[in-house]
């Protein structure tokens, strides 16, 4: 199949003449025409005031798949993007762990995550984990951007991860949406969604609750969520938009498992009484003006509050939660909290002018951030069940609060050489301040002194495309990035481990380059590979005997990515009444590896060195397969992801840990099987069974929340779901 739709793709190159129209200044719309098959787009050369020339991009348009929404279950979401790797520990869909390119998928902490262009992380840089994930039902579509957007959107490795929310329909003065769900184990899910226009102001709004069991013992989980925007078309120029978003949710943690235990059975539990909770609120106000058809400029302005909590025993999974003989009660579990308080603000601007009879795109902004951490843990709590959080003694074991204040510049242009080649230089300077102070524990030799960190740091790339045809290109990319050192690393995890006081943030590079476009609407495709640098990794090491945390060395990611789908019925006849039936292979070859190692304890220990070892966490290929089938209103998709074995720690231990925190985690696959129903023009009927062979398997090992242990999949499950649009 592969080299079936290579030739197709390579005859066209040679069969079509490049579009001799001249280059217009539509850098804001993009114009679909016809639309290849599989839901599949990409980000046109500018939108919103930046430019995408030359990245590797896809956007997933969630009314063309067919997936379990219900549960926002992202392997199914994010199938099509290649080499998407998944943490699938969290069945309630309420955080979604993805990454690329080898990269560590905990809570998609390696992506700059934004939900309608703004952050929607716990802190930027210092703590760069998303809590909040919105339902899927609500969005439009999902844009995500590779390590090259790190000039336009902030350094992470990983690049963007960016949601986009409905908006109201624009056709009509009121719009209603809903949907219900029910599912296994107790499953119900609710969507309900109100849009309005009237002369110059527009509305939309939802509110979405999920509930269940969970399929494993001791997940139950309850959110939560509430949503709404409002834009106000002030001229034909000036524009205004406010969003509020609220999400509150509580969830139970089953706990991890030795890998014994999940031989056995993975639906077990050995914890009944840990919870966890993320309240979270997160509003935005954004005002643009189009000075002139030429010249656009917006200012989006955010804030965040929003909270981390958990309670429950948090020992070694190998050590059982039992009644204490003397006290005749359960152990006081450990309450931790974190309480999140963000402020930013991004003002962009696009111009397209004239150089050379060329017209080219020059696009940037500044960028203004500030972030505060407040960090309790330890604390004694209650010997209870339920999510409690109340303290049983005054103070936390350990107090910490972190500051981040950044400043940013960007700017990347667009030049236009003749009607086929566009280079794209760019560049970003950020200023970035990190504070810290408080107590590890509550002896005098607990206390931390303040600790301040100051750095001033300069990004450039460049990239370009090559348009072979009108609809097919060669496009390339390079960019710097970096990582800066995070709370959790500028503090000791235990009174016994040191800090290196040379820790250094990471640094390196993306590269990619690659072949992409569609042939009419039966044939959609990108194919290429990839380099990733990871330069000053941080871990820890045993020196003198205690830990020591410090930068261990350098990785390197290689590999191929490449998504194709091909309509069967629509290459032969795009009139058949037959429907449509459209195959697709995304697939990815992932080389990640230690290539230089810095740990100062091995000088006269060689055999210490993890250097060729492969990178935790990174699977060797993640391949996904799938075909869809659509007549009239019916339409059924299957798919399975067959994902490769991963080692969960640098030096690559094969044989698992008696607490089931280190050890190399098997290859697996998954099928699942989704189908959409619409009739009488307004209405929809949804089910799917996911993990149809009912695969057991694992992605991901956890030292604490939510293990510590082995984190399994969930088994099979099945879903029902009835709506409608008026």
């Amino acid at each position: 199949m592969f080299f079936f739709t290579f030739c197709i793709v390579q005859s066209q190159v040679f069969a079509q003449q490049i579009d001799t129209l001249k280059v217009g200044n539509f850098n804001e719309i993009t114009i679909m025409g016809h639309q290849a098959p599989g839901g599949m787009d990409r980000m046109p050369d500018v939108k919103d005031n930046t430019i995408y020339t030359g990245k590797k991009s896809e956007v997933i348009r969630l009314d063309k798949i067919n997936a379990d929404l219900s549960t926002n279950n992202t392997r199914q979401v994010f199938a099509k993007v290649p080499g998407m790797s998944i943490w699938e520990n969290d069945g309630s869909g309420i955080q979604a762990g993805v990454a690329a390119r080898g990269l560590s998928p905990n809570r998609s902490w390696e992506f700059n995550v934004r939900q309608n262009g703004y952050d929607i992380s716990s802190e930027s840089f210092g703590y760069p984990e998303a809590y909040y994930t919105p339902p899927m039902e609500a969005l439009e579509k999902i844009e995500v951007v590779r390590g090259s957007a790190s000039l336009q959107f902030g350094p992470q490795f990983g690049g963007l991860l960016n949601y986009r929310i409905k908006k109201a329909n624009p056709t009509q003065p009121i719009s209603f949406e809903t949907q219900q769900t029910v599912g296994s184990y107790g499953l119900f899910n609710t969507y309900n969604a109100l849009g309005g226009n009237y002369k110059k102001f527009s509305f939309y709004g939802f509110l979405h609750h999920r509930a269940a069991n969970g399929w494993r013992e001791n997940s139950e989980y309850s959110i939560h969520t509430g949503y709404l925007s409002a834009s106000f078309q002030v001229n034909e120029k000036i524009k205004i938009e406010g969003e509020y978003t609220k999400m509150n949710y509580t969830s139970q943690q089953p706990g991890g498992l030795t890998d014994e235990y999940f031989k056995q059975n993975p639906r077990t539990s050995q914890r009944d009484r840990n919870w966890f909770g993320a309240p979270f609120s997160v509003a935005s106000v954004m005002f643009s003006y189009d000075i002139t058809p030429n010249l656009r400029f917006h200012i989006k302005t955010f804030v965040t509050l929003a909270e981390r909590n958990s309670v429950g025993f948090t020992k070694a999974i190998n050590i059982n939660d039992t009644i204490n003989a003397s006290t005749l009660e359960y152990n006081a579990r450990q309450v931790d909290r974190d309480y999140y308080k963000n402020y930013g603000a991004e003002m962009r601007m696009s111009a397209n002018y004239t150089l050379f009879k060329q017209e080219n795109t020059l696009a940037g902004g500044i960028r203004m951030y500030q972030g505060n951490t407040r960090r309790n843990q330890a604390g004694i709590g209650t010997t209870g069940h339920d999510f409690d959080l109340t303290l049983t003694q005054e103070a936390y074991g350990r107090a910490l609060e972190f500051g981040t204040t950044n400043y940013a510049a960007f700017a990347e242009n667009i030049f236009r050489i003749g009607k086929r080649v566009k280079i794209v230089p760019g560049v970003r300077f950020e200023y970035i301040t990190n504070n810290s102070e408080g107590y590890i524990n509550t002896t005098t030799e607990g206390k931390l002194p303040m600790n301040e960190r100051k750095r001033q740091i300069l990004l450039y790339g460049v990239g370009g495309e090559f348009a072979l045809t009108r609809k097919t290109k060669v496009y390339s990319n390079y960019s710097l990035a970096y990582r800066p050192v995070t709370f959790s690393e500028l503090t000791p995890s235990a009174t016994t481990e040191v800090i290196d006081p040379n820790l250094k943030d990471a640094s390196g590079f993306n590269a990619d380059f690659g072949y992409r476009g569609s042939i009419k609407n039966y044939l959609n495709f990108d194919i290429g590979g990839f380099y990733l640098q990871y330069n000053d990794r941080i871990g820890t090491i045993t020196l003198n005997n205690a830990p020591f945390k410090t930068n261990i060395g350098t990785s390197v990611s290689t590999g191929l990515e490449s998504y194709i789908e091909l309509d069967v019925i629509k290459m032969f006849n795009e009139q058949s009444k037959l429907g449509s039936f459209s195959v697709y292979a995304s697939n990815a070859l992932i080389q990640a590896t230690y290539v230089k190692w810095e740990n100062p304890s091995i000088a006269n220990d060689p055999s210490k060195s993890i250097e060729d070892k492969r990178v935790e966490n990174a699977p060797e290929y993640i391949h996904r397969f799938g075909a869809t089938y659509t007549l009239n209103g019916f339409s059924i998709t299957g798919q399975m992801s067959s994902v490769g074995e991963v080692f969960t720690d640098a030096t690559n231990t094969t044989i698992a840990n008696a607490t089931g925190t280190n050890g190399l985690l098997e290859a697996y696959n998954v099928i699942d099987v989704a189908l959409h129903f619409k009739f009488m023009e307004h209405y929809n009927l949804k089910a799917g069974v996911n993990n149809l062979s009912d695969e057991k398997y694992a992605t991901r090992r956890a030292g604490g929340y939510p293990g510590p242990g082995m984190m399994p999949g969930n088994g099979r499950t099945y879903f029902v779901s009835f709506g409608g649009y008026f």
